[in-house]
């Protein structure tokens, strides 16, 4: 893992293309993230292209100029979520898990949502995923399971578990 650098990105810029390969790969592989294969990359870098912004804060996993991994930090503005955060699209390439990195990108959003005042952190994943072993592990609490919610490539609706985390105290 040391050759691994996590870093913030504050505009895509050149980084469009290979964050839209790892999307590309990430959708391909089966990640319930929001997109089906086969995933177009004309679609992959409007996505990239939407992110990062004043509420999103996106942070990258490079192996040299590689970027292979990401996740995002979305801050809440809402009057009454002021004090919360949502991670979301946790990535790692397929060939560098089991490294670390996730666990990395996720110590990496979690310091940036306790020096931005955040006190609750939420996300979901798929039910079945082995994110769920990463997200039990660095101290995610399941709230619940929402039957059907995601679409698979196969057609079938899977359930996604929602989890949190809170006390600033417990992040990282």
């Amino acid at each position: 893992m040391s050759d691994i650098k996590i870093e913030e990105l504050k505009s895509i810029g050149e980084c469009v293309d290979s964050l839209s390969e790892l999307l590309i790969k990430i959708v391909d592989e089966g990640a319930s993230i929001g997109f089906l294969p086969p995933l177009k990359r004309i679609e992959a870098q409007n996505y990239w292209e939407s992110v990062p912004g004043p509420e999103v804060i996106l942070f990258v996993a490079k192996q040299g100029d590689e970027i292979v991994g990401s996740v995002q930090l979305h801050l809440c503005t809402k009057p009454n979520g002021r004090h919360r955060a949502e991670i979301a699209k946790l990535m790692t390439h397929p060939d560098c898990r089991q490294r670390g990195i996730g666990r990395s990108l996720m110590q990496k959003a979690e310091e940036r949502a306790k020096q931005e005042g955040k006190t609750l952190l939420v996300l979901d994943t798929r039910e079945g995923d082995p994110s769920n072993r990463l997200y039990k592990a660095l101290g995610f609490i399941q709230a619940g399971r929402i039957p059907g919610y995601a679409m698979s490539a196969n057609g079938e609706l899977d359930a996604t578990v929602i989890y949190y985390k809170s006390n600033i105290d417990n992040f990282t």
